[in-house]
């Protein structure tokens, strides 16, 4: 019941904040800054592009280094797929229709 009558106190100081008069120092503080905002990385080497250096994984940006794992996880289970199944459904059919 306190943080309610909290929220709406900071509402209406605020609304009143906005609808009075400003002054130049006044509209300075409604001006929104970007804050930390800058580039992720600051620390260490830079980030290269995984066909740059495709040997150096550590080197890649984030979001390659997401796109080609998840590749290489995807045809890697792929790959056990089809070694594993070897296509049995499609071989049977073909099998029990030549006879006919």
């Amino acid at each position: 019941m306190a943080t309610l009558a909290a929220v709406a106190a900071r509402r209406a100081a605020s609304l009143s904040r906005i609808s009075s008069t400003r002054t130049p120092i006044q509209t300075g503080n409604l001006i929104q800054r970007r804050g930390l905002a800058g580039a992720a990385d600051h620390d260490g080497p830079p980030k290269v592009n995984c066909w740059q250096d495709p040997l150096s994984p550590s080197k890649w940006k984030e979001e390659h280094f997401v796109i080609v794992s998840l590749s290489g996880w995807g045809l890697l289970f792929y790959g056990g797929y089809k070694f594993f199944t070897k296509g049995k459904g499609k071989k049977e059919e073909a099998l029990e229709e030549a006879p006919k």
